[in-house]
């Protein structure tokens, strides 16, 4: 399962570069350090996604730690770009595909 993971978090960072939100600046220690379930008090979901969910999951994947058994990140994604104009319907498919994956097993 490890290797569908590191698929799908290729997958996610390419669709939030092709969203143009993927970050070349990087969020400070302050904005890693928020309580807030997503950071959301410090950080745009996109930042999330970048700098904590795809950063931790990396880790546990080259390590071949213990992934999540369970992820709700999807309706985070849809309420994100809800009203928006963005067009994130492949980045939230790929979001929809973790959550699928971490709870089936």
């Amino acid at each position: 399962m490890h290797s569908e993971i590191a698929d799908l978090l290729l997958e996610i960072e390419s669709e939030l570069r092709r969203l143009a939100l993927w970050s070349q600046k990087p969020v400070t220690t302050a904005q890693l350090m928020s309580t807030e379930p997503f950071c959301i008090d410090t950080m745009t979901f996109p930042e999330w996604v970048q700098f904590v969910f795809i950063t931790r999951l990396n880790v546990i994947v080259e390590q071949g730690g213990e992934l999540p058994n369970v992820s709700g990140i999807a309706p985070m994604a849809e309420e994100y770009f809800r009203g928006t104009s963005i067009n994130a319907e492949a980045f939230i498919a790929a979001i929809q595909k973790f959550d699928q994956l971490v709870g089936c097993c």
